[in-house]
This record gives C-alpha cells, sequence and structure tokens, in this order.
C-alpha cells in the first residue's frame, strides 16, 4: 500500500488537478503486485496437498476430467485418506479410477458407479466407502456449497432409500452391508415432500478448462463444463488445469464461466482427452437404428417399443431420454415435430451421433457417447441441467426400467449383488405433475418374470411418477390413486395374454385401441 504522506500528497494533487496522477499511482502499484495464479507445474500446484481431506473433482464420465492433477496425485502415494466427490470415477484406468486403485481415495460421494469393474467391487467388499447421491443433488450440493448455504430441500428422492437411511455406505468383505445412510429430513412445501440435503465443503477442487488466464479466469468447452463450475466455486483450493493459458483479456468477460476470485492456483494440462464411448452415425445408405435395435425377435419387440414411444413426442417439447431404447426414439419422430432434447450433462439441443473422424471428446451425451448439437443448442453446467429438470421444464422423460408397480413407482437402478447408480433418474423423475414420465422397456425380464408388479422388489427410483408403461405387447396408463388402464394392444395379442404375464391388477379401457 502506498505510505500515507504520499496519499496525502496525491489527493491533494487531485483535487487541484490533474486527475492522471491518481490513476499514475493506483496503476504503478498494480504493476508492481501483480496478480499471477500460473505456477510452473502439478507437481508444485499440489505441493502442500494433505492427506484427510475432502477433494471435487470435475468431470463427467471421461469429459472434463483433470488427469494431470489427478496423475500427479498418484506420484504422492503419501496423500492418503482423500474423500472424493465426483459424479463418477472413470474407469478401472483413467480418472479417479487410478486413485481407486491405489487406495489412496478412503471415500467417493458419487451418482454412478457404471461399466468401472474397480469401483464397483471396491465397495461390495468394503475397500471404499460409498455415499451414492442422485446426480442432481449432487451438483446442487457442490454448488451450495460455494455460495455459503448449508442446506437445502430437493424433491430427489423422496420416497426412497436415500430418505429412509437404508442405503449402505459401506459393505463388510463378504457384500453384507456395515454402515447405513441417515434418514433425511422431510418437510411439506406447497402440498409436496422434500428432502433436507447438506451441501459438501471442499477442501480441493481439480478442475479442468479450455482456457484460463493467469488472474484466474476460466472458460469450459462445449459439454466440458459439466460438475466443473460447480466445484470451482467451492472449495478452500481450487486448482485448474487449462489447455491453454492465456493474457487477461483474451477471453472476454462475456465468455468467462468462473471468474478469479474462486481459483488458487492454473496449471498447463498435460494429458490427452479420452472419450469413453465412441458412437457414430453410419455411412449414408446404413440404417442407424434398424442396427442399435438388435437382430431377429429381439429387434422386432424393441422397434414396436420405440415406435410407439416416438408418439408421445408433441411439437414444441422439450424431452429427456434414458439409455438405450429412449435414445431410439427421436428416429421415428414424424418430420414434422419438433423436439429438443436435453441431456442432463448440460445440453440443450442434442443432435445425432457423429460421423466416423468428427467426433469431439467435450461433446458426450449422459450415456457417455459421442454425439453432435443441432442449430440453436445451448451448453451449461449440471447444477443448471437439474435445475431445469426439478422446476418442471422438461416436458418429456422416456426410461427404461427393471420394474413397475400399479401405482407408477419405478425401480431402475439396482439388481441384487450389483450396483450401477441413481445417475440422474431420481431426479428426471421428481417431478411428475410437470414432466411425463414413460416407461419403455420388455414386458417380462429374461427369465420370463412379469415386470409390472403389485409393488417393486427391487429398491425405488421413484414414487408415483409414472404416467405410461410401453411394452412389446401393449401400453398402459398408470392413473394417480386409480392404477393401471390398458388402453392399446399390440397386434396378435389378447388382453388374457397381458393378464398371464402382468402381475399388477388392471382396467381394460372401454375403447381399447391397436398400439400402433
Amino acid at each position: 500500500m502506498p505510505s500515507a504522506a504520499l496519499y496525502l500528497r496525491t489527493l491533494r494533487a487531485y483535487r487541484a488537478g490533474p486527475k492522471p496522477a491518481l490513476t499514475r499511482l493506483f496503476s504503478t502499484t498494480f504493476q508492481r503486485r501483480e496478480i499471477n495464479k500460473v505456477v510452473p507445474s502439478a507437481a508444485e500446484a499440489l505441493s502442500d496437498m494433505k492427506s484427510n481431506t475432502t477433494l471435487l473433482c470435475g468431470g463427467f464420465g471421461l469429459c472434463g476430467v483433470p488427469d494431470t492433477l489427478i496423475d500427479e496425485v498418484l506420484k504422492k502415494p503419501e496423500i492418503t485418506g482423500l474423500t472424493a466427490a465426483s459424479n463418477n470415477a472413470g474407469t478401472d484406468t483413467s480418472g479417479l479410477g487410478k486413485l481407486l486403485k491405489s487406495k489412496q481415495i478412503r471415500k467417493m460421494i458419487a451418482s454412478y458407479i457404471g461399466e468401472n469393474k474397480t469401483f464397483e467391487q471396491m465397495y461390495l467388499t468394503g475397500e471404499v466407502e460409498l455415499e451414492l447421491t442422485p446426480q442432481g443433488t449432487l451438483a446442487e450440493r457442490c454448488s451450495a456449497g460455494g455460495k455459503g448455504i448449508p442446506a437445502f430441500y430437493t424433491p430427489a428422492a423422496f420416497g426412497t432409500i436415500v430418505q429412509t437411511g437404508e442405503l449402505p455406505l459401506r459393505n463388510k468383505s463378504d457384500g453384507s452391508p456395515d454402515q447405513y445412510s441417515y434418514p433425511k429430513d422431510v418437510k411439506v412445501f406447497d402440498g409436496k415432500s422434500y428432502l433436507l440435503e447438506e451441501s459438501i465443503k471442499g477442501d480441493y477442487a481439480f478442475i479442468k478448462a479450455h482456457r484460463a488466464d493467469r488472474l484466474g479466469n476460466v472458460q469450459f468447452r462445449l459439454a466440458a463444463q459439466n460438475f466443473n463450475g460447480a466445484m470451482a466455486r467451492n472449495a478452500k483450493c481450487t486448482i485448474v488445469e487449462a489447455e491453454n493459458i492465456v493474457e487477461p483479456g483474451e477471453i472476454k468477460p462475456e465468455e468467462v464461466h468462473v471468474p478469479g476470485i474462486y481459483v488458487t492456483k492454473v496449471i498447463q494440462s498435460t494429458s490427452p482427452k479420452g472419450i469413453e464411448k465412441f458412437t457414430w452415425s453410419k455411412e449414408p445408405g446404413e440404417e442407424d437404428i434398424k442396427a442399435a435395435l438388435g437382430k431377429g425377435d429381439t429387434a422386432a419387440k424393441r422397434e414396436r417399443i420405440v415406435r410407439r414411444a416416438a408418439k408421445e413426442f408433441k411439437n414444441g417439447m422439450y424431452a429427456n431420454l434414458g439409455i438405450g431404447m429412449p435414445m431410439l426414439a427421436p428416429g421415428f419422430v414424424d418430420p414434422s415435430v419438433e423436439v429438443q432434447l436435453q441431456s442432463e450433462n448440460g445440453i440443450l439441443g442434442l443432435g445425432p451421433y457423429p460421423r466416423k473422424g468428427e467426433e469431439d471428446a467435450d461433446l458426450i451425451n449422459a450415456g457417455k457417447e459421442t454425439v453432435t448439437l443441432n442449430p440453436g443448442a445451448a451448453v451449461f453446467g449440471s447444477e443448471e441441467s437439474f435445475g431445469m429438470i426439478r422446476a418442471g421444464r422438461i416436458n418429456l422423460t422416456i426410461l427404461g426400467a427393471m420394474q413397475v408397480s400399479a401405482a407408477g413407482d419405478l425401480a431402475n437402478w439396482m439388481l441384487p449383488g450389483k450396483v450401477k447408480g441413481f445417475g440422474g433418474a431420481m431426479d428426471l423423475v421428481s417431478n411428475p405433475e410437470k414432466t411425463k414420465v414413460v416407461v419403455t422397456m420388455e414386458h417380462c425380464d429374461k427369465k420370463g418374470n412379469p415386470k409390472i408388479l403389485k409393488q417393486c422388489a427391487f429398491p425405488l427410483t421413484g414414487r408415483h411418477c409414472v404416467s405410461m408403461i410401453i411394452t412389446e405387447l401393449c401400453v398402459f396408463d398408470v392413473e394417480l390413486g386409480k392404477g393401471l388402464k390398458l388402453i392399446e394392444i399390440a397386434d396378435g395379442v389378447t388382453v388374457d395374454e397381458i393378464k398371464a404375464k402382468t402381475e399388477a391388477p388392471f382396467e381394460v379401457a372401454e375403447d381399447l385401441k391397436p398400439m400402433l
């Protein structure tokens, strides 16, 4: 700071004029004390990182993952006991999966295990603790923590084991539960039930950016923003690895996604980008959708389901589609119907798969597949994406299911002995008053057992949330407080056959229609 005498002399000079003297005072002072958050290496950036701390790690699948920083932690085996909060843990050989293998992570806070066999096995055998959290809740817990909000209420997961505290946090070596989660406080607002969720307080945040300047201003690219923005604002020490480090001003003010006030250090990213699922559009003349449906009887069943689901799209809708059959439905929508598809990792205006060679590591959908954007698309962070979802801005969501009950309860995230995680499904079904929830699935499982039951046997994704069930045999409407009504039937199928393959009771509509 300038001395008091110098300040007073300058102030008198300013009052008497000319005024540039004051400008010179502060500009030269600023130049002497220039802000520069860029450090020369990941090793220096992490030189004071401590064990037994909470690490927030941006990324979704392999998109926007700060691998340079993760790899540096891997070189420091003395850093142990980490609690890592991230949507998922990458794969067995990438992302946070590497720190799981090295036993440096004690606990994960995540929404999805996915195809990471190491993560799943370590959780089931008690080697790592897992606080499984709905994806939108996780995004909001990170966002709220960065805004000084200690807790909030959300409709996601009401009526599930997340609310009741029956979710195993840690298992014994034989796979049996050793420690459970705790029951959530519930309050009713405007006649609807909400759970109390605490924000996450981060000690460190590892962030991947497209560009950053020496002031710490950050810009993301396409869908690589995902969890990075919310987590960058949260931690005591936010470290950004940037693909490009630029001078102040090169990132225009309106292009700054995270202002430098949140950022502690910036390093140069040295890790290549990864793609988890290369998914391409076929060459002209080949049939994309036919190939994705499978072969033989399976393909015929799925095509019938998907064709019928496509009729639920109405002009001007905003829709979110689950992975699998729901993603195929847009291919059967009439060209006169324009629908904007939303992907919960931060895309509105999702386009088709790219041609081979045109894929972009920063552009994936919620299934980690390579995609494109339609003209007029928008990209944003995961916290904003789930804000749209919970607020009912999405008109339609189509999901797969393992089981659906007569009351419209949905189970689609866990099978006995297998844990994949909630992903975004609990949030997607949290506002059925505004978002129509359509389930597409085969009528029976592989053993021939009914999947439409009086009550779901598997853990619930949501209660009383399904509006319609579409199978290869028929279409059911689900009427709140009344149950199932058979409204359409496939060619060659009888009502008696449907009764034999459906455990749940149902009413037959007087104007039962053919399933087209």
